[in-house]
């Protein structure tokens, strides 16, 4: 029983660790201003593939978002791309059974907010298969100490309060779902708070006619 409590207090502090990712990078990055280039979903997903069936290459949103997906290094939970236009996947979504996508609100994180209930988001496989999924909710949490790992997190829609731990349950367990992250700006602090689109698969199956 000591071994499993001893495995399970690093995750805990990593959950709180990783809801505060842009707010490292916020900090030291300076503010860009990027351009999507218009692409059709064929071109996209011809421009991403590289064969590799088990490794999410691209996310699509048709006149919107047309981003390449990278992977976490390994044991590095926290890293969140710098580029303008790419995207990266939450390897700790993935360890609960689900998917997660980071971006920073300055960088390809600004699209996020144009997404609304009932909008189709693709992801693409390096093998050119697709997976459509349907946005379901946006989440969105003021935090309460920014500055701080531990910062506990207010629904700015219901004013509940949650720690850091129990918002990454909430938006990151569950039904096999997609969750979008990224920050929030106000008051001029790009970290101000957090954003979530949650998605639903729109079937169990790759959809390669979408």
């Amino acid at each position: 029983m000591a071994s499993r409590i001893r495995l399970v207090r690093p995750k805990t502090k990593l959950f709180s660790i990783t809801l505060l990712f842009v707010l490292a990078y916020a900090l030291t990055l300076p503010a860009r201003a990027f351009a999507m280039e218009a692409l059709s979903l064929p071109s996209f997903i011809e421009s991403v593939q590289d064969g590799d069936p088990n490794a999410l290459r691209g996310v699509y949103v048709e006149g919107r978002i047309a981003f390449p997906i990278v992977q976490q290094p390994h044991e590095n939970p926290g890293y969140v791309s710098s580029e303008d236009s790419v995207v990266t996947q939450f390897s700790m979504a993935s360890e609960v059974g689900n998917l997660g996508l980071l971006a920073h609100n300055h960088l390809a994180g600004a699209t996020f907010s144009q997404l609304q209930p009932g909008d189709t988001i693709i992801l693409i496989y390096g093998d050119g298969r697709t997976q459509g999924f349907v946005v379901e909710n946006l989440l969105q949490y003021k935090a309460t100490d920014p500055l701080s790992p531990y910062s506990y997190f207010k629904d700015l829609a219901t004013e509940e309060t949650l720690s850091a731990l129990d918002l990454f349950n909430k938006v990151y367990r569950g039904d096999y779902h997609l969750t979008l992250q990224t920050c929030i700006e106000n008051e001029g602090n790009l970290s101000w708070g957090r954003l979530f689109i949650i998605a639903r698969p729109i079937s169990n199956k790759n959809a390669n006619n979408l």
